[in-house]
């Protein structure tokens, strides 16, 4: 017995969801696209136009897609910062994993890009870490505020980042700007 298979449109693509008698992994699986589609097009629906935009460099695989951020104001303004994210199969009660692939001076993400932001920490201190009610929005919107106003000097990944905006804030931002030119065009 063959089991049905209804197309669905999730974020401009469509894919097949696999009925039953499959193994529970492929419905955990198509699940996760559904749930993940269903975020990602109520981003694109409602978030800000021109400072993030989503893409998926392989339409097959819709767990994994990256981000562009385009901030309109502050330090970064004019730069252009690729963000990798892989949602995992356990997904939405672990965070998706990020890193952002442009190399940049910040100091909440590292040269190599390892991200601190608290929403994608699995447990943190604070409270404010993941919970399975989260959503791939608050991940984007996450990654837009790095560059605005959620940008913090005083619990930073980055520490030679944050220490050299404390010693000399022009020279900061001129560095910053070195950057944008040379790696966020």
């Amino acid at each position: 017995m063959e089991s049905p298979v209804l197309p669905r449109l999730i974020s401009n693509f469509w894919v097949q969801v696999i009925l039953p008698p499959w193994p529970p992994k492929v419905l955990r699986l198509q699940a996760r696209a559904t749930v993940h589609g269903q975020h990602i097009q109520t981003f694109n629906q409602n978030h800000r136009k021109g400072t993030c935009k989503v893409h998926f460099p392989d339409p097959n695989k819709l767990h994994c897609f990256q981000l562009t951020v385009t901030p309109d104001e502050g330090y970064y303004q004019g730069g252009k910062f690729q963000f990798e994210t892989e949602v995992p199969d356990a997904y939405n009660m672990v965070p998706p994993k990020v890193k952002c692939l442009t190399k940049i001076w910040h100091p909440n993400i590292t040269e190599t890009g390892e991200i601190c932001l608290s929403l994608l920490r699995e447990h943190s201190i604070d409270g404010t870490g993941w919970a399975p009610t989260r959503t791939l929005k608050d991940v984007v919107w996450g990654l837009n505020s790095l560059f605005t106003d959620l940008l913090n000097f005083d619990d930073p990944l980055n520490i030679e980042a944050a220490e050299h905006h404390l010693r000399d804030k022009e020279d900061f931002r001129n560095k910053v700007d070195d950057y944008i030119k040379r790696y966020a065009r």
